[in-house]
């Protein structure tokens, strides 16, 4: 007879389990409750302790990342203090002898030449900001009056010893005729100064300069040879540390025509992860290579920076000929960059001109009365005159002028009577009662000390 615990029957499988097998069994799964109770409370433990541990590492990462900004704001500002005492001890008033101690063509064509400058006296140079230019008075043989122009220092400013500036030989303007001349100071350079020769040059200065304390990414564009303040900005980023995002935006016609290029991509390839170089050519040759010379066929336009940059969310550094100036600014406000957000050099009369919304008045369509003391003339001014320097040069009044973009301070002239409103921002504003006449509209009849 079999137990009454494994009571069977042939062909059935199934079994009455003893009260200690039942106890067993409840112990067993008491003891599984526990073991997923403590596995539950440790799990939440150690999710807790994890949270904790990630939310100090995140902390420290702050912290650490909030002290790098807070020294790299610390070392520019100990930077430019540094810089502000430099030029201040080193700066000069009026006119400084230079010697031309190197001369080197930078591209195939030979229409661009650098010029590398140093002291005649042997004196320390002041350091100026990544952008400005330094104003020429030159002697040029044949003419009457030293002529006055502005060129861009295209090296670092960290170079401390010796200026650069980088100057294209100017043809005639387009479509003009058979006999009007090239460009006379940029001829002269190119013609006639040799190494050892000696120029007179004013201090550095303008108000197109690289914002050295902002952090925000930029962008730098530049057509031809408006490569060089651009150049100078984009050098100073990688030379000074900068943890900023740049893009280098060059255009020119094909390689022919590229200088400076091996600058530009030594300071993109040796900071891959921060700055980026694209180069344009508008007309390439079938030597150029797309890809390898150049990374883009056409015109520099809004639509290019929109596929590389995505966003308008940085600052915009422009340079080059007035009209692609006058399209990029524009485009760029249209795609909603703030209008403080886009900085441009200005440098001659065709530059890209902001006129002021007082300037389109019915008051200026009517005119102003313009007395020039001096020269006894009384003229009529209306919006299609110019501006007063150009109003005086075609009543055969000569007054002394030189970047016509209010950059270089020639034209500086006291205003006995009336007012003036500019057409762009000075580079620096003359002392009151005097006026940049060639950036100048007046506010109403004038009388000016020429």
């Amino acid at each position: 007879m079999e137990p009454p615990s494994e009571r069977r029957r042939d062909g059935d499988f199934s079994f009455s389990a003893t009260d200690d097998e039942r106890q067993l069994v409840v112990v067993l799964v008491l003891q599984l409750c526990g073991i997923l109770i403590v596995g539950a409370v440790l799990l939440q433990a150690s999710i807790a302790l994890l949270s904790e541990v990630d939310h100090a590492t995140r902390k420290r990462r702050l912290d650490r990342r909030r002290l790098e900004i807070f020294k790299s704001q610390t070392d520019i500002l100990i930077r430019r203090a540094e810089t502000s005492r430099a030029h201040a001890a080193l700066t000069w008033s009026g006119k400084r002898k230079f010697r031309v101690v190197k001369r080197r063509v930078e591209n195939r064509t030979k229409d661009i030449c650098s010029f590398y400058l140093e002291p005649h006296d042997g004196g320390a140079l002041p350091p100026f900001l990544p952008g400005q230019f330094l104003t020429f008075e030159l002697n040029i043989p044949d003419h009457p009056v030293p002529v006055v122009r502005c060129y861009s220092l295209s090296d670092s400013p960290l170079v401390r010893h010796r200026y650069r500036v980088s100057i294209r030989r100017m043809g005639p303007p387009p479509k003009a005729g058979a006999d009007v001349p090239p460009g006379l100071s940029s001829s002269y350079f190119h013609d006639s100064l040799k190494e050892g020769d000696i120029v007179d040059v004013k201090a550095p200065a303008g108000g197109f300069y690289l914002d050295t304390a902002s952090e925000r990414p930029a962008v730098f564009i530049a057509g031809g040879i408006g490569l060089t303040p651009v150049l100078s900005m984009f050098k100073w980023l990688a030379e000074t540390g900068s943890r900023r995002t740049a893009w280098f935006f060059l255009a020119v016609r094909n390689g022919n025509d590229v200088a400076l290029r091996d600058e530009i991509n030594e300071v993109a390839s040796k900071n891959r992860q921060q700055f980026r170089a694209i180069t344009l050519y508008s007309d390439p040759t079938v030597q150029c290579v797309e890809g390898k010379d150049f990374d883009c066929r056409g015109f520099l336009n809004v639509d290019v920076l929109k596929r590389y940059l995505g966003t308008s969310n940085y600052e915009f550094y422009i340079c080059g000929p007035p009209p692609m100036m006058e399209a990029m600014v524009k485009a760029l406000s249209d795609w909603g960059a703030p209008e403080a957000d886009i900085h441009f050099e200005a440098f001659g009369p065709g530059s890209v001109k902001k006129v002021q919304k007082a300037e389109l008045g019915e008051a200026v369509s009517a005119g102003f009365k313009v007395q020039l003391a001096r020269s006894g003339k009384s003229l009529a001014w209306t919006k299609e005159a110019g501006t007063l320097l150009e109003l005086a040069e075609a009543n055969g009044v000569r007054i002394n002028s030189g970047c016509r973009a209010g950059n270089c301070g020639t034209c500086v002239t006291a205003v006995k009577q009336g007012g003036v409103n500019y057409l762009v921002k000075p580079a620096s504003v003359p002392a009151p009662g005097s006026a940049l006449l060639c950036i100048a509209h007046p506010a109403g009849d004038i009388v000016l000390d020429a």
